[in-house]
């Protein structure tokens, strides 16, 4: 039950994000589904891709296909003016996103023995891998891979649950809520990871 339940809430939450970007970006009807659908699924298929999974298990979901078809049309009809108060909360929509899908990554990769560091990187991309191409396709940079923490969260789901630390149902409930607030807070507060730049920087001087 908790699987399904991770499941479906990542689900809704990164159908939401893409098709609010893809709204964004004035997309047309198509580009919101796609980008949605892409959005919803994308971490998996990388996910089964670099753990063994056959990639063709995602057509298994067929449920999860028809709420994520369901929530983003339920999105591109929204009022336009509700829509834009919407818009605040696509960040916190795409934090529960990332902490499911995050937990079950990781899950994924601990319970078919794979090794620590493949269970961090499982979380990583399927935790970021559809934002990721959600973002590409979007024409934007990629949020994991620019100098806001995003990834790093996801990267600590992994970990808790490669060493053991949560494995009880209640920790990974309580891992979900705690990933999801650090997201809300590192937004809120501006954490950012140490950057570097090789621009030249402009000459201001007159």
């Amino acid at each position: 039950m908790t699987w399904e339940i991770f499941n479906a809430i990542g689900t809704i939450a990164f159908a939401i994000s893409g098709a609010i970007v893809a709204l964004e970006e004035e997309y047309d009807i198509l580009g919101v589904y796609v980008l949605g659908m892409v959005t919803a699924f994308g971490g998996g298929a990388i996910r089964n891709l670099l753990i063994g999974v056959p990639v063709s298990a995602l057509w298994d979901q067929g449920l999860l296909f028809l709420m994520a078809i369901l929530v983003i049309t339920v999105v591109f009809l929204f009022p336009l003016r509700a829509l834009k108060q919407w818009k605040r909360w696509g960040t916190f929509t795409d934090a529960i996103g990332l902490s499911t899908f995050a937990i079950l990554g990781a899950l994924y990769a601990a319970e078919m023995n794979h090794p620590l560091s493949a269970t961090i990187i499982a979380a990583l991309l399927t935790g970021s891998g559809g934002g990721m191409l959600r973002d590409v396709l979007a024409g934007r940079k990629p949020v994991v891979l620019r100098e806001d923490i995003y990834g790093l969260w996801a990267m600590l789901a992994g970990l808790l649950i490669g060493v053991g630390a949560v494995n009880q149902t209640w920790g990974l409930y309580v891992l979900f809520v705690a990933i999801v607030i650090l997201r809300m807070m590192t937004v809120h507060y501006k954490w950012r990871l140490p950057h570097r730049t090789i621009k030249q920087q402009e000459d201001v001087s007159v």
